[in-house]
């Protein structure tokens, strides 16, 4: 008590002059404890959001990671090597001061090396990843929110260099008679789909530059997904609800281990193109799995032979485009290297070697492309399923088909046969003697970096 007296005693004794500079001194020392404890208190995921502020703030928000000492800030701190080289030296310094690795100035190789060693999220990371996306386009934050549901790592999701619907869907695009289409060769490859006896074909060089077709075939609404990264053409049935509408889909901008994220335009709901699943959003944890169908991939060439009665969609997309092959991902097409990071475990084969996968009745199995070397028909089984698989790799082409034990060779002529008796290939059975059918299998083709990463269980060799 006594100090507090004398404080009083002296405080009166003061001229107002005194009085004021006390109070003065007072209120700056008060203002400085409480932007003390505010810049204490302030949560770890505004530092990482200003790591793309300024460059002063992104100098302090580095040096108070470093101080800090916790791992978690590195996933926002390799997403601003990407987007800050000019700070390429200073944001080393933290990660290697941090994870005890040197993996050198590119933000490639530090996100694989994230990939195989995961750490903590920091908190509220949904909002760090809503507030520095949204900078590049507004649409984003309907991606990112609080209480995000979902079902893989925040910090795995890239930015694949477009804006939401940057790369436009196609939607019921028209279609023209095989006779019109004279913008095609015979060589071209096409994504081609025949339900209920509608039989079309979707060429690559449209779906290079929009990877999201939604439409009704058949009476049957789909999607056909076709991530150009990890050089797969997925179709999905879209109808999960008879009660309900299709969904239809949309290409996000956003990127997953170099995989397509899809998303639905209802919810907003991103989706891995791969699996048919949503990964974050309001649906994650509905359980909810898109059915694959059928689909070939195949030259025009081949494609019209078989179904000369086919249609074709027409060149008139109502986009600006040069839909000349190869224009769009050409150089990536052909070159052995990714466009953006995933971790490849797998050294069976080379990391962008085509496979053909299948998925059924929870069993998983690929076979390389170049096992079809030539016209080919294995013999084999998922599981516990037979199967047969009719290919030529040349076009990229292979059906699989549920074989019920049956061995099945090709004759002289390139007849399919099984026990010196013909049967008749067509896109959704094997018809044999006696009317005996045998149902197609609904597989496609792959990088095997993609395939390999969700789906590692058996390579056939």
């Amino acid at each position: 008590m006594v100090p507090n007296l004398k404080f009083f005693i002296i405080f009166q004794s003061n001229n107002r002059t005194k009085m004021l500079r006390l109070t003065s001194f007072l209120i700056l020392l008060f203002v400085s404890c409480s932007n003390f404890v505010i810049a204490k208190e302030k949560p770890v995921h505004e530092y990482a959001i200003d790591l793309y502020g300024a460059t002063d703030v992104r100098t302090a928000a580095r040096e108070w990671m470093l101080q800090r000492g916790k791992p978690d800030v590195v996933p926002a701190l390799i997403r601003s090597l990407r987007y800050f080289p000019e700070d390429s030296s200073q944001t080393l310094h933290v990660l290697n001061e941090l994870t005890q690795q040197d993996l050198g100035p590119r933000w490639f190789d530090w996100l694989i090396w994230m990939q195989d060693n995961p750490t903590e999220p920091i908190a509220k990371n949904n909002l760090f990843l809503q507030a520095i996306t949204k900078r590049i386009d507004k649409n984003f934050q309907d991606f990112f929110y609080a209480d995000l549901e979902r079902s893989i790592r925040l910090d795995e999701i890239v930015w694949g260099g477009v804006r939401k619907d940057g790369i436009p869907a196609l939607n019921y695009p028209d279609l023209i008679p095989a006779d019109q289409a004279e913008y095609i060769t015979k060589k071209e490859l096409v994504f081609g789909i025949s339900i209920n006896g509608d039989t079309r074909a979707y060429p690559y060089r449209f779906m290079d530059w929009h990877e999201m077709l939604n439409d009704i075939i058949g009476d049957v609404p789909v999607s056909l997904a076709y991530c150009t990264l990890c050089g797969s053409g997925i179709l999905y049935k879209t109808k999960i609800n008879p009660n309900k509408e299709p969904i239809i889909f949309g290409s996000s901008g956003f990127l997953y281990r170099s995989n397509k994220l899809m998303y639905d335009q209802k919810t907003n709901s991103l989706w891995n193109h791969f699996n048919g699943k949503p990964v974050v959003g309001k649906l994650v944890g509905s359980n909810i799995e898109l059915e694959v169908l059928p689909l070939v991939t195949t030259t025009w060439g081949e494609w019209l032979a078989k179904h000369p009665d086919t249609k074709v969609m027409s060149p008139k997309t109502g986009f600006h485009r040069d839909y000349t092959p190869g224009t769009a991902y050409g150089a990536y097409f052909f070159s052995d290297e990714l466009m953006f990071p995933a971790s490849v475990k797998d050294d069976s084969l080379q990391q962008k070697e085509k496979v053909f996968g299948l998925r059924i009745s929870g069993a998983n199995k690929a076979w390389p492309l170049k096992l079809f070397n030539k016209p080919t028909v294995i013999n084999d089984q998922v599981g516990i399923i037979p199967i047969v698989l009719i290919g030529d790799a040349k076009s990229e082409t292979v059906r699989a088909y549920r074989s019920e034990g049956i061995k099945f060779q090709l004759s002289e002529n390139g007849q399919l046969i099984a026990d010196k008796q013909e049967w008749k290939l067509t896109e959704n059975e094997l018809i044999g003697p006696n009317d005996k059918k045998l149902s197609r299998l609904p597989g496609h083709v792959a990088y095997w970096f993609a395939w390999s990463d969700y789906y590692p269980e058996i390579l056939a060799k």
